[in-house]
């Protein structure tokens, strides 16, 4: 197995900027297809737990919008040719805790999803 093929890299971190410019720009039906449309995806947030695709676009529902933010020490790492993940910090604006996120990516018959993520903040200190 090949680990971190450039091409595989190059694929993850693409899907990646758009899944952050569908955020940030808050756009709830995008956001909801970058996810594995199944009972077995999950997305764990800051104060929930969401099991399956309906419960995370129910989730995005509730929202209109989200902080914008600045990303800083994003990672990509592949395993072959259809599995890998996506780590980042970042920091929302007037927010001074560190929030660490982590997509784990999968190469599916209908294109890369993410099949578990999660998203969550550092309690102490600051950015």
């Amino acid at each position: 197995m090949k680990i971190d093929a450039p091409e595989v890299i190059a694929e993850i971190a693409a899907c990646f900027a758009r899944y952050e410019a569908a955020l940030m720009t808050y756009d709830p039906d995008a956001l909801d297809a970058f996810f594995w449309k199944d009972a077995r995806v999950l997305r764990f947030g800051e104060g929930e737990c969401l099991y399956g695709h309906d419960a995370i676009a129910r989730f995005r529902r509730t929202m209109t919008q989200v902080p914008q933010r600045t990303l800083r020490r994003t990672t990509f790492t592949s395993f072959g040719t259809d599995f890998g993940t996506a780590n980042t910090e970042f920091v929302h604006d007037r927010e001074t805790r560190l929030g660490r996120q982590s997509q784990t990516w999968v190469r599916l018959p209908e294109g890369w999803r993410i099949v578990a993520a999660h998203v969550s903040f550092l309690g102490f200190g600051t950015a």
